[in-house]
């Protein structure tokens, strides 16, 4: 999840733990333009993420700075070498809502895009603009903000635009064309409280997949809404049982993540109240605070909870049905869900240190931290991960916001490389972050 001062889910409490050094920019070369590969060949693959584009401009994510993501989209159209745009999820945002809102006023999921491609009329003309002409490829992969949007309803805003899911909603990983050992994806298929959730609450909600990242942060933009505010309640305390079962030191561990997340975010609504508006993905009606966090009736007795009962125990089969390669263990899952370096973990033990992986390079978003870490895989072989950062106006992670990342291909030259350099737009100037290389 991530946090609200400039929240879109992935920071319960803030995120930084980096597990290895970024490679920074003194090797950048400067006399290059960012969208310039030197020569007529357009083979550049530009990589944006965590747009965060709402439907209302009174609470979303992303509005200052959209002036100056229609002027980057209209460089990268005019650019004759790039060949590829893609957006790695968190794209349109459906999560970021007060909790009190009614998301969809009374309507439906279609008109609610609607609402957000007129809300955001520039930037979406601008992708049009690109999709229409036809000589750069975007692609769409879903992220957990429109882990619900329908690939019909992203079509109907943006006509042609490429989609690469899974077979199951929420989910995608796009390998850019002609280049098969790079993989993008948004990131939070590894991430407990983020991750599609197709089996907790199915007696509530059927059908839904709405893991508990979505109440967290319908009750943080609450929080950013409401602030300043004197707390109106306060997470009850839960006392551990040292002779508890797995399953129930699990439950507690869930239990203190969202405690802390809600100590760090209060508001001025009492835990028991129905304020968490929902009619969205199976769910219906309103919910309180007291409904998602576990509790206990007696100290040191059972830890149970209403919703999302059970949800420490389906974490490996949840893995299985949102095909993750390699099984994250529940407790590393809970406790890892706010913190940067398990994202970076997993692209090295998803990707890296899986022997039936071949990708050398890998493009998250989700965790709104730009940077790119150099590693080796199995074999010794160097590889690259790299995080595309955010565009939301205020982010919480970093220092900086309006990162993207651009990718240019080895060619058949033995001793060509190919590049990932990582940018920002801040001031409306392309800055560069940090690079690295590798040939594969």
């Amino acid at each position: 999840m991530k946090n609200p001062a400039g929240i879109s889910v992935l920071s319960f409490i803030v995120l930084f733990v980096t597990l290895f050094s970024a490679c920074k920019d003194e090797q950048v070369d400067h006399t290059i333009g960012a969208f310039n590969n030197g020569g007529n060949e357009r083979n550049m693959i530009v990589v944006m993420s965590d747009l965060h584009l709402g439907a209302d401009l009174t609470y979303a994510e992303c509005n200052k700075n959209l002036g100056s993501l229609e002027k980057l989209l209209k460089q990268i159209k005019a650019s004759p070498n790039v060949k590829e745009l893609v957006i790695a999820g968190d794209m349109l945002d459906e999560w970021f809502v007060p909790a009190n809102v009614d998301t969809y006023q009374g309507k439906d999921q279609a008109d609610f895009v609607k609402r957000i491609a007129a809300t955001n009329k520039g930037v979406i003309d601008a992708l049009n603009s690109i999709i229409g002409e036809k000589k750069i490829r975007v692609t769409y992969v879903p992220g957990n903000h429109d882990l619900t949007i329908t690939a019909a309803n992203v079509e109907s805003i943006l006509p042609g635009i490429n989609q690469a899911r899974d077979k199951e909603q929420g989910l995608g990983t796009y390998l850019p064309v002609d280049c098969s050992k790079i993989a993008i994806e948004h990131g939070h298929r590894y991430n407990f409280f983020c991750a599609p959730d197709p089996i907790s609450n199915q007696d509530i909600a059927p059908g839904t997949i709405l893991p508990p990242g979505y109440f967290y942060t319908r009750i943080a933009v609450l929080y950013v809404m409401q602030k300043p505010v004197t707390p109106a309640d306060t997470p009850p305390v839960i006392t551990k049982d040292p002779s508890a079962t797995a399953s129930q030191s699990l439950l507690y561990t869930y239990w203190y993540v969202w405690s802390k997340a809600l100590a760090s975010y209060p508001i001025a609504n009492k835990f028991d109240e129905k304020i968490i508006v929902t009619n969205v993905n199976g769910f219906k009606g309103n919910y309180a605070v007291n409904d998602i966090l576990p509790y206990q009736t007696t100290p040191g007795g059972a830890i149970d909870v209403k919703l999302y009962k059970g949800i420490q125990d389906s974490w490996i089969q949840r893995q299985a049905l949102n095909h993750v390669a390699i099984p994250i263990p529940v407790g590393q899952a809970i406790a890892g869900s706010g913190k940067a370096s398990e994202a970076e973990l997993q692209a090295q033990n998803q990707y890296f240190l899986n022997p039936a992986s071949d990708k050398r390079i890998v493009i998250f978003g989700h965790t709104h931290d730009p940077k790119i870490i150099a590693s080796t895989n199995l074999t010794g072989q160097k590889c690259i991960y790299a995080n595309s950062g955010t565009w939301i106006d205020h982010n919480g992670v970093a220092p900086t916001t309006m990162s993207f990342v651009v990718i240019t291909p080895q060619n058949a030259n033995a001793s060509s490389q190919t590049y990932v350099k990582l940018y920002n737009f801040q001031n409306e100037v392309i800055t560069p972050m940090a690079q690295d290389s590798i040939r594969y």
